[in-house]
């Protein structure tokens, strides 16, 4: 389902994906199935989202960024996809960023480009990731630090 007032170029949505009100979807980023991808949310080109994804609302995807299956991505997430911005200057390559399959990204978190967050990793609310986190780990704080490891 998309919204009558999402602008989605993509047409490529799968039918169990929702896309809500005010979002905007670029023509080639890829979506998969039964996502929810909520409200005031902006999603690139170069950008991949796998299954069983929810973006909640206030998140833009930048080109460089994929998401793998059944990830969660809290309200106002911050993804970052150029180390050293400069208005009107683009690099040759933006910066990768995978979120694996099962990650937890809590709200208002804000995430360095360039980053791998690990397999079933959860990152608290309102974190700084400013390094990469591996698989089954709970990191929270300014900067995100290692709590514990998850089970």
């Amino acid at each position: 389902m998309i919204h009558p007032l999402a602008d989605c170029k993509n047409k490529n949505i799968p039918e169990s994906t929702n896309i809500w009100q005010f979002c905007v979807v670029f023509k080639k980023c890829k979506i998969g199935e039964n996502c929810n991808i909520c409200a005031h949310v902006l999603i690139e080109n170069d950008v991949i989202i796998g299954n069983n994804v929810t973006i909640k609302s206030g998140v833009q995807v930048w080109d460089g960024i994929e998401i793998e299956d059944n990830v969660f991505i809290g309200p106002n997430v911050t993804l970052n996809n150029d180390l050293y911005p400069r208005s009107k200057q683009y690099p040759e390559k933006f910066e990768r960023t995978i979120i694996k399959a099962g990650a937890t990204v809590g709200s208002g978190s804000i995430l360095l480009p360039g980053l791998t967050i690990g397999k079933n990793a959860m990152i608290g609310a309102g974190s700084i990731v400013t390094k990469s986190i591996p698989d089954n780990q709970l990191w929270y704080g300014n900067p995100a630090k290692f709590i514990k490891t998850l089970e």
